[in-house]
C-alpha cells in the first residue's frame, strides 16, 4: 500500500514553478536578445547569399556555389532558429503541459541534419570537378569571397553575443562559421589560381572545409537526439543521485525506480520512489529530499512517491537500489 502523502507529480509543480519564476525571467530576457540578433542576421546572410550565388555561377567557382550553399542552409537555419526561439516562448496549455521547448531541440536536429547534407553535395560536386575541371575565374572569386567573409565575420561575432548556452544559437553558430571557413577557403583558392593557375585548389578546398564540418554537425544531430529520446542529463550521475538521497535525508532508506530526461536544452526533469521508516514525516521527507535535487543538481520539477511499505508496481521486485533505472 502507498502512503496517503505519495505524489502523482501535480502538487509540486506549483513549487517548481516558483522556483523557476526568476529563471524563466533570465531565460525570456535572453531569448528576446537572442531573436533581435537572429533577426538582423538572417537578413545580412540572405542578402548576401543571393550576391555570392550570382558571383559563383559567373566565375565558375565551386569554392563559391559551395558557400552560397552554405549560406543559404545558414539563412534557412537562423530562420528555424528564430522561428523556434519566437514559438518556444509561448506558454503551456492542456495539450502540451511542458510548452514548447521541444521545438528549439527539433530545430537544432533539423539544422543538423542539414549540415550533413549540404556537406554530402558539396563533396559530390568536388569529386567531379576533380574528374572534369572547369576554368574559374580567380578575380571574382577573390573580390566575392572577400566580401563574404566580411559579412559572416560580423554574423559570426553577432551570435557569439547571444545565450551561450542555447542549441538553437550553437547551431546557427556553426552554420555562419562553416561558411566563414568557406569563404577563406574561396580566397585561398582565387590567389592559388591566380598566381599559379592550379584550378584543382578549388574543389580540393571546398572539400577540407566539409571536414571539419563535419564533426561539429554530428555533434549537434548527437546532442539533440538524445534529448528528443528522453536521454539524461550528460553530467547526471544516477547512481551517485540515488547514494547521495539515501545519505542526506535521514528517513528515506532506498531510492529506486529513477527517470530523469529532458525536456528541452536545459529542463531536467525526474521521477523516482522513496522508500522511508514507517514513522517518516512524508511532508517533510519531500521537503528534504526536493531541497538536496535543487541545490546540489539543479533540478527543481520532481515528482517522488513516498512508500513507507513494500513498493506496489509490479516490477519493483526486479529493482534494488543498485538497479534503479536512467533515463
Amino acid at each position: 500500500m502507498h502512503a496517503p502523502h505519495s505524489h502523482d507529480g501535480h502538487g509540486d509543480r506549483h513549487g517548481s514553478h516558483s522556483g523557476h519564476a526568476s529563471d524563466h525571467h533570465a531565460h525570456d530576457h535572453a531569448h528576446g536578445s537572442s531573436l533581435k540578433l537572429l533577426g538582423f542576421a538572417l537578413a545580412l546572410t540572405f542578402v548576401f547569399m543571393l550576391v555570392e550565388f550570382a558571383g559563383g555561377l559567373i566565375a565558375g567557382s565551386l569554392a563559391l556555389l559551395a558557400d552560397a550553399g552554405h549560406m543559404l542552409t545558414d539563412a534557412a537555419a537562423l530562420a528555424l532558429a528564430w522561428a523556434a526561439i519566437l514559438i518556444a516562448k509561448r506558454p503551456a496549455d492542456l495539450r502540451r503541459t511542458f510548452g514548447y521547448q521541444r521545438l528549439r531541440v527539433l530545430a537544432t536536429f533539423i539544422n543538423g541534419c542539414a549540415l550533413m547534407f549540404i556537406t554530402a553535395w558539396i563533396c559530390i560536386e568536388a569529386v567531379q570537378r576533380f574528374m572534369q575541371p572547369v576554368p574559374v575565374d580567380g578575380f571574382t572569386i577573390l573580390w566575392i569571397g572577400t566580401i563574404g567573409l566580411a559579412v559572416n565575420l560580423i554574423v559570426f561575432a553577432m551570435l557569439r553575443r547571444g545565450d551561450s548556452h542555447d542549441i538553437n544559437i550553437a547551431a546557427a553558430t556553426l552554420h555562419v562559421l562553416s561558411d566563414l571557413l568557406g569563404s577563406a577557403a574561396a580566397i585561398v583558392a582565387a590567389l592559388v589560381i591566380m598566381y599559379t593557375g592550379w584550378t584543382p585548389i578549388d574543389p580540393l578546398l571546398s572539400v577540407f572545409v566539409c571536414l571539419l564540418i563535419v564533426r561539429s554537425a554530428w555533434s549537434l544531430i548527437r546532442r539533440s537526439t538524445h534529448i528528443l529520446m528522453e536521454g539524461s542529463p550528460d553530467d547526471l550521475d544516477v547512481a551517485e543521485l540515488r547514494s547521495t538521497l539515501e545519505a542526506r535525508v535521514p528517513d528515506i532508506h532506498d531510492v529506486h525506480h529513477i527517470h530523469t530526461w529532458l525536456v528541452g536544452p536545459h529542463d531536467v526533469l525526474l521521477t523516482m520512489h522513496a522508500a522511508v521508516s514507517t514513522t517518516a514525516d512524508h511532508a517533510q521527507v519531500l521537503r528534504q529530499a526536493k531541497a538536496v535535487l535543487a541545490e546540489r543538481y539543479g533540478i527543481t520539477h520532481a515528482t517522488i512517491q513516498i512508500e513507507a511499505e513494500e513498493c506496489a508496481d509490479p516490477d519493483c521486485a526486479d529493482v534494488s537500489p543498485a538497479h534503479a533505472t536512467k533515463g
